[in-house]
């Protein structure tokens, strides 16, 4: 169902229902929720997708149970989904998305909460709830973080679309014909930062702070700590800092 490996600094939290092309049940909802509340010492998490897809979306059986629940059992189940998702848009380490095949309604929600998207020209996208008769609702936070007003089309028409799109609209940072090799690099990229600078780095992207005086503290608090003094002397006696070590 999920498949966590440790690849040194590297953390790879992988969808494993290749026979249902990844699609979001109760137990896959609850085991990324747990994956990601604790990466521990991690300095970049790779999610990815078995088989041909990343993810498909909602699993047609987990659908057809939601038939009988109640408004409120609704509610509930919809939270689960929310609090997954808010737990991988705010993991502490930086987040790369692999993206192929299908990333469809909650898929593409998912794909949305990485800090890193990177996804094949021919993979397919689309916020499909409303041919359903229902709305992204949940996922939507986390989509207009990444494409705003693009939404007020793909949202009501349901349509879906490829690579391209997702690019131009926002909701993927980079296409590639070799997946692998383009998150291998990303991921290396990632690594030649300071690993507590990223991670303070993307608390400040995702909570944009407007006080100066704040931010002036910030700035120099990472300035004064060891990993702040260890990359300024780096830089200066022309040698790399320890933790590219």
């Amino acid at each position: 169902m999920l498949r966590i490996e440790r690849d040194g600094p590297i953390l790879r939290v992988t969808l494993a229902r290749p026979e249902r092309r990844n699609a979001f049940d109760a137990a896959l909802i609850a085991a990324l929720h747990e994956a990601f509340a604790d990466v521990g010492d991690a300095r970049v998490v790779v999610l990815a997708g078995d088989g041909t897809s990343f993810c498909a979306g909602a699993d047609v059986d987990w659908q057809r149970a939601s038939i009988d629940l109640t408004f409120e059992e609704n509610v509930e189940d919809a939270l689960r989904l929310y609090r997954m998702l808010a737990v991988v848009d705010s993991c502490p380490a930086p987040v790369v998305a692999r993206i192929h095949g299908y990333a469809l309604g909650g898929g593409s929600g998912l794909a949305a909460c990485a800090d890193v998207t990177v996804a094949a020209r021919d993979a397919i996208f689309g916020f499909t709830e409303v041919r359903l008769g229902i709305i992204p609702a949940v996922i939507s936070p986390f989509v207009l973080a990444k494409i705003g007003a693009q939404a007020r089309r793909y949202f009501l028409t349901g349509e879906r679309f490829d690579g391209e799109t997702a690019h131009r609209i926002g909701l993927v940072h980079e296409l590639a014909d070799d997946l692998d090799s383009a998150v291998d690099r990303v991921a290396g990229e990632l690594l030649l930062s300071a690993p507590g600078a990223t991670r303070a780095a993307k608390r400040l992207a995702l909570e944009p702070w407007s006080d100066g005086e704040e931010l002036a503290r910030i700035a120099a608090g990472l300035r004064a700590s060891d990993e702040g003094q260890e990359g300024l002397r780096a830089f200066l006696d022309k040698r790399e800092p320890t933790w590219r070590g």
